[in-house]
């Protein structure tokens, strides 16, 4: 017979059956249990104030978990969390990753313990995971709030699908700015699947973003619906983008940036790579196309724990191949 350990419920009638003054082998007739299981149960848990059936299964369960954790985290699968780790993943998320590829199913607090234990011996692991940030209130100068983007057409007509994230292609869009908002780079993200395009600018002016960002998205024309920006005046060349990717362009309400918070939030992560005091102009295309990979193959937890990259193009990355 397979041993089966004690439950709840049988440590609270081992404490009456005590009261009443039956013995071990009565109690383990009564439990269908064998004497040396009781015996042994009562040892451990009785103390000065007798047998204490809650402080009892709360051992038990301390005792489970650690015997648990011992036999799952093996030497392979340290290596392999310390490897999402390194891609800046959130144990979360890593417990997410390596439970859907059958790998072994944790609970996050140990990888976080595993880390803080990482970083007592001298380790990095705690360098990679994600801290929030402020993002820097950008706009190219003050001049960005003056007056009105001509023909903008406003989120309260954008069509209800788009809010309801039922399709591909319904884009949030933005600009991150750099050092002494002398440089920028422009970012969109993809409202359904998260999937985040990242373009350098190379000038601070509209026309400038609508020609990079038409280079950049006219070739996957067909997965732009929609674009949804805030009112700054480097998107004033709207109507020039919406003609050539044939697609509908929204402006939020001003001061509104929760009606773009995919956006925001994204933007946040990027910051993680390019913080506040970056001078775009020095940060490479090589540089931008790693950012754009980290972010877009990271597994989202608020999308059943699918990679971005997965579910725009279809084909997830095996983040633990070598």
């Amino acid at each position: 017979m397979n041993y089966k350990q004690l439950t709840n419920g049988e440590r609270y009638q081992i404490k009456a059956y005590l009261k009443i003054g039956l013995s071990i082998k009565e109690i383990a007739q009564y439990l269908g249990r064998h004497p040396s299981t009781i015996g042994r149960e009562i040892k451990r848990n009785t103390g000065l104030r007798g047998y204490r059936p809650k402080q009892a299964n709360q051992f038990a369960v301390e005792r489970r978990y650690a015997a648990e954790k011992a036999i799952k985290l093996t030497s392979a699968i340290k290596d392999q969390i310390k490897k999402l780790i390194r891609l800046e993943l959130s144990p979360e998320q890593i417990c997410d990753y390596l439970e859907k590829h059958g790998v072994v199913k944790l609970h996050h607090e140990t990888i976080y313990r595993m880390v803080l234990t990482d970083k007592k011996q001298k380790g990095t692991l705690y360098q990679h995971l994600r801290h929030l940030h402020k993002t820097h209130r950008k706009r190219y100068g003050s001049y960005d709030r003056r007056g009105r983007i001509k023909n903008a057409t406003s989120i309260e007509e954008r069509p209800k699908i788009v809010d309801d994230k039922a399709r591909i292609g319904d884009w949030e869009g933005d600009t991150i700015i750099g050092k002494d908002r002398k440089s920028a780079i422009y970012t969109l993200v993809e409202r359904k699947t998260l999937y985040t395009i990242i373009v350098k600018l190379t000038g601070k002016n509209a026309k400038d973003l609508a020609d990079k960002a038409i280079k950049v998205l006219k070739p996957m024309a067909e997965k732009i619906h929609t674009i949804t920006y805030d009112n700054g005046l480097e998107f004033a060349e709207h109507e020039h983008m919406a003609e050539e990717l044939n697609a509908k362009i929204y402006f939020a309400h001003p001061y509104s940036s929760w009606e773009r918070g995919i956006n925001e939030n994204t933007n946040g992560l990027i910051r993680q790579y390019f913080p506040k005091g970056t001078d775009f102009n020095l940060v490479t295309q090589e540089q931008i196309d790693f950012v754009m990979n980290r972010l877009n193959s990271r597994p989202r937890k608020t999308r059943g724990g699918k990679q971005p990259v997965e579910l725009f193009l279809g084909k997830a990355v095996d983040l633990l191949a070598a």
